[in-house]
């Protein structure tokens, strides 16, 4: 074979464009400080999600917060602590917003430090193309290839959308970020950055869900019952379907795929299984699709590079168009609380805010449209309150505050532990009868006396 080689350089033409990348790399490499300089008081700052977030730059911002005034900041499952949000309880400085609550951003909103921004998950790509202003946006990418190119790792979800819209592209390099093979917007080049820093990052945060309880178990056993070889999962976040995960990995089914908003650990339990393989999937076969990936080292260790597990966009992964094709999808998720009617709240308990919509109401319609589908919103059927009371998650209206996070006219398949009903096509008395079935029997009376009252029961209903 003839190589051509460029009298200037003396070298290839790929040599001579790696040359360009490493320069032009080397030209926009700047200090977290340098580059904190850029944000300006009012500005709109956009940092990546999950194991994205860039704490270079968000302690370098922070050292600026006196002369910063009402900087707005735009971020959602962040898994350790904002530094920018930490130095300013009083929000004076730096305003901080989540589209999806992690565990320490409830604690921050407890505190009155973050405020929730609603969203569909699917269409927050939208949102920022057609509606935000993002001055600076920042995340941490992978170490550049030989081509120029970023990966977004294990954070794709909307990054692409976020940094297209802003008006200044700050990366953050975490050489601890897996290269993640993807089929839609999972890396960015050097052409479209305008800033790169560099430094030691720690270890990457990761879950750890704890164990299933009894009732988990039993509402798993019922879920994993009324599956068939060959379905395609998607997993929401928690013990419950963590459990369902496990339980799978057990099971005798075959042939399983994935297609999932957050990749997490019960999934690679079940590939270790034998359970995955992704052969029976109509679109992306072979593959396991994710938006966005948290959790343990070993799961970040089976991404990496990796052509069996690819990561898309949200805007493709939760997409009910795209679900729609996959026969046989199932989506598992869990909620806080079912009304009578259906309505299920996902999301907040009263005006408290816990976690978000999430991708919960992209996939119920999704496997509504799917040949075969099934939508699980699991509940254990009571909780204990403050005071050591028992109280029924199946209510007869949603309590004042309760967020709707999935329309009575999306709710599918709901199931506790006394077993599962499916309220698709029912009218607003067979929904009451089978919702009540499935309640803890110390409320079902109870229940059936509200029903009444509210009009939902008829004679010929079974107690």
């Amino acid at each position: 074979l003839r190589v051509r080689f460029w009298p200037r350089f003396g070298c290839s033409r790929m040599e001579a464009s790696r040359f360009q990348y490493e320069s032009e790399y080397k030209r926009k490499l700047c200090t977290p400080d340098e580059a904190a300089r850029v944000v300006k008081s009012g500005d709109w700052l956009d940092i990546s999600m999950g194991c994205a977030f860039p704490s270079l730059m968000d302690a370098a911002i922070a050292k600026r917060k006196e002369e910063l005034y009402g900087v707005k900041i735009r971020g959602y499952l962040i898994q350790q602590p904002i530094q920018m949000v930490e130095c300013d309880p009083g929000r004076e400085h730096f305003i901080y917003n989540s589209w999806h609550m992690s565990g320490y951003e409830r604690k921050l909103c407890d505190r009155g430090m973050c405020s929730f921004n609603p969203m569909v998950f699917r269409n927050l790509g939208a949102y920022y193309q057609h509606f935000l202003t993002v001055n600076v946006a920042m995340m941490c990418v992978t170490p550049m290839n030989q081509h120029g190119y970023f990966n977004f790792s294990l954070s794709n979800a909307s990054a692409r959308a976020v940094l297209d819209k802003a008006d200044i592209v700050i990366l953050e390099i975490n050489e601890n970020l897996p290269w993640v093979y993807g089929g839609l917007d999972e890396c960015i080049h050097i052409d479209d950055v305008d800033m790169i820093v560099e430094g030691p990052h720690n270890p990457l945060p990761s879950i750890q869900t704890p164990p299933a309880s009894e009732a988990e178990t039993r509402i798993a056993e019922f879920v994993v019952e009324n599956m068939d070889d060959g379905a395609t999962l998607q997993l929401g976040i928690g013990s419950l379907p963590n459990a369902v995960g496990q339980m799978l990995a057990q099971s005798d089914l075959r042939d399983l795929g994935i297609h999932t908003e957050m990749l997490c650990d019960c999934y690679l339990d079940m590939y270790r299984a034998g359970k995955i393989t992704n052969k029976r999937k109509d679109i992306d076969r072979y593959k396991s699709v994710f938006g966005f990936a948290i959790g343990s080292e070993d799961l970040y260790d089976w991404v990496r590079e990796n052509p069996g597990v690819v990561t898309y966009p949200i805007s493709y992964c939760n997409a009910p168009s795209t679900v729609r094709n996959i026969e046989n999808f199932v989506s598992i998720n869990n909620c806080i609380s079912v009304d009578l009617y259906g309505q299920i709240c996902a999301e907040s308990a009263g005006t408290r805010q816990i976690s978000g919509t999430g991708g919960q109401l992209d996939f119920l319609e999704g496997a509504a449209v799917s040949p075969g589908g099934k939508a699980f919103i699991c509940l254990t059927s009571t909780f204990t309150d403050k005071q050591g009371e028992m109280v029924s998650r199946i209510t007869p209206l949603l309590n004042p505050g309760d967020i709707v996070t999935d329309p009575r006219s999306l709710a599918y398949y709901i199931v506790t532990e006394y077993g599962g009903v499916n309220l698709v096509g029912c009218s607003t008395w067979e929904r009451a009868e089978r919702l009540i079935s499935v309640a803890h029997p110390k409320f079902r009376d109870e229940l059936v006396e509200h029903a009444r009252q509210q009009g939902i029961w008829i004679r010929s209903n079974k107690r």
